[in-house]
């Protein structure tokens, strides 16, 4: 193994927390920052402590924003009469790509995985029940189709229906581009659940 001075064994060390960062990825972002500018090194620096700095999580949604509220929440072109739920603030930005969905989100901030110690309580559910009032018509469970991600739109889908809210899951089967001899026996009969008509 090389030998490093401190200073470089510990950013490789901390850049190798990064998630998908191994350690290969981590010497080499290391060493790439080493020959980087100075200043350029400063306002990387700059910019990691701001945003970590300026940061939060928005009140009603629990997506991340500067203030209170996101640009969502407070967006008054948005059909106040949808919530689409999602595991992660990550996944607001890929919906937000689609440029199709106009409504509200809810952000979880996790699965429900007793494995892992996290039930109900340890994720953002209590705040979306307390968000449902007569203008929500519909609530879209937009989380992934782990096992975790399915127990969790299940255990949410259950808490909502008593309450006359019209509860939907996204669709989930073969992508774009896909061929269907090498999709897996879950995702056919996925794509064969969500079908429509043509």
């Amino acid at each position: 193994m090389e030998q490093y001075t401190a200073p470089i064994t510990k950013l490789i060390e901390e850049l190798a927390k990064l998630p998908g960062i191994g350690r290969k990825s981590a010497q080499r972002l290391a060493f790439y920052i080493l020959e980087m500018k100075g200043s350029d090194v400063v306002e990387l620096a700059r910019a990691i402590v701001n945003a970590k700095k300026h940061t939060k999580h928005c009140q009603t949604c629990g997506n991340l924003t500067e203030g209170e509220l996101c640009s969502i929440c407070i967006s008054l072109k948005r059909d106040r009469s949808t919530i689409c739920v999602v595991e992660d603030a990550r996944d607001i930005a890929a919906m937000e790509r689609t440029k199709e969905y106009k409504g509200l989100y809810h952000v979880l901030h996790g699965t429900i995985s007793p494995l892992d110690g996290i039930g109900p309580d340890e994720i953002n559910i209590k705040s979306l029940i307390s968000r449902l009032n007569t203008d929500i018509k519909e609530v879209i469970l937009a989380t992934n189709t782990t096992i975790e991600g399915e127990a969790t739109a299940v255990y949410i889908s259950r808490l909502i229906k008593p309450m006359g809210i019209k509860v939907t899951r996204i669709a989930h089967g073969i992508p774009v581009g896909g061929d269907i001899e090498y999709a897996d026996e879950v995702t056919l009969m996925r794509a064969m659940e969500g079908r429509r008509e043509m």
